[in-house]
């Protein structure tokens, strides 16, 4: 079974594209956000449970998960957030699994926003990376990027832990408030040691 890195970062810090730079040294990446995205599409998964507990007013005209209403709901409902997340969190986990261990790669790299808010991941993941940058750039990003305005930007931040304690707990940081070719030199260097590290551990 491949070695098993999980990485995280708020929003905005830039886990995609440390995702896409480790892809392109033929690192195999599984996507929560994708897996989660694929799970409430029309027919997917988590569709019956999500409109039996929730109704069919959270599901679109194609059958799909209404995100933007679920949103609404979720930031003003902790109840229905945890609800959300109990449908969820044990499908992804499960289809992160699955990919993991199907993985001829020595190893994968797991991106997951949420890594240090759920137990989930805990006694699963080998190791764990932080992408880590600013707040100032996370909300420029952020907004520019998804088309969400500052203050929701910030109320997703705040549903995060804090970046001082994602720093904590993280085995490995990469920094992401420059350039890409500041970024690159980082994965670059890290590839290595995480290639000998999944070495050691088979």
């Amino acid at each position: 079974m491949s070695y098993r890195v999980g990485l995280t970062g708020g929003i905005g810090s830039g886990k995609s594209t440390v995702a896409a730079l480790f892809a392109e040294l033929g690192i195999p990446v599984i996507d929560t956000d994708l897996l989660s995205h694929q799970l409430t599409q029309p027919g997917g998964m988590a569709i019956p449970e999500i409109r039996a507990t929730f109704g069919d007013a959270y599901i679109d005209a194609t059958g799909a998960l209404d995100r933007a209403k679920m949103r609404q709901l979720v930031f003003s409902d902790t109840a229905a957030k945890h609800q959300l997340e109990d449908i969820l969190h044990p499908l992804i986990l499960a289809q992160a699994k699955s990919q993991a261990e199907s993985s001829p790669a020595p190893y994968v790299l797991i991106v997951i926003p949420l890594l240090f808010e759920t137990e989930d991941y805990k006694n699963w993941l080998q190791l764990t990376i932080a992408v880590d940058c600013s707040e100032e750039n996370q909300i420029a990003r952020a907004t520019k990027r998804s088309g969400l305005d500052e203050q929701t930007v910030r109320n997703i931040m705040s549903q995060q832990i804090s970046r001082e304690q994602r720093l904590k707990l993280a085995n490995k940081i990469i920094s992401n408030d420059g350039s890409l070719a500041e970024l690159y030199p980082q994965i670059t260097h890290l590839h290595p040691t995480l290639l000998k590290l999944a070495a050691i551990s088979n």
